[in-house]
């Protein structure tokens, strides 16, 4: 069984310092002066992005997901999401789930559980994302933001595996979600 015990065996990096090279409300890339356990030592970038968080909506009976058909300008690529955003400052994660698939979708979940937070790039990024999982489904409004997406779709739990397969699915947040969803559903979601 693995352990994540901290310890100081010696292969811990070491910071002796930090210097900005670009900052804004949406990114910092920082030079860090590091350590390394054998005493090589030198900058290495370091970026931060804002928090988000994202959920996994779940149909009243718990066999569909709602999912965003969406472009990704940066990436070109159009892909199914899941309903989330960036965290406001003070905002609690779970906070954000919710006025993100409100906005986004016009649903509010009848329940609301934290599955994972999980960094997307932990090595070089500083970016956490706070994944929920919404069980049952209210819609209580229209979307707010309608510039956020092509359509709006109930998916089945059994496509979702093909539409990763197929490349369908690449953001990283709806990938560790769903995935986790699969995972807690058993054999009987595929």
């Amino acid at each position: 069984m693995a352990t994540d015990e901290q310890t100081t065996d010696g292969s811990q990096w070491i910071v002796h310092g930090e210097r900005p090279v670009y900052e804004s409300e949406w990114v910092r890339v920082n030079l860090t002066d590091v350590e390394l356990p054998d005493g090589d030592r030198f900058e290495h970038h370091a970026l931060w992005l804002p928090p988000a968080a994202m959920i996994a909506l779940l149909n009243d009976a718990g066999t569909h997901v709602l999912l965003m058909w969406r472009h990704r300008f940066v990436s070109n690529v159009w892909n199914w999401e899941l309903p989330g955003g960036l965290i406001d400052d003070g905002e609690d994660p779970a906070t954000t789930a919710e006025r993100e698939i409100l906005e986004e979708t016009g649903y509010k979940p009848r329940e609301l559980r934290h599955l994972v937070t999980f960094e997307p790039m932990i090595g070089m990024v500083k970016n956490p994302h706070h994944v929920y999982l919404g069980l049952g489904a209210v819609q209580v409004a229209e979307p707010t933001e309608v510039t956020e997406m092509q359509r709006l779709e109930w998916v089945p739990l059994t496509e979702i595996p093909q539409l990763i397969a197929d490349g369908k699915i690449k953001n990283s947040g709806t990938l560790v979600a769903l995935l986790h969803v699969l995972a807690i559903s058993g054999p009987a979601a595929c």
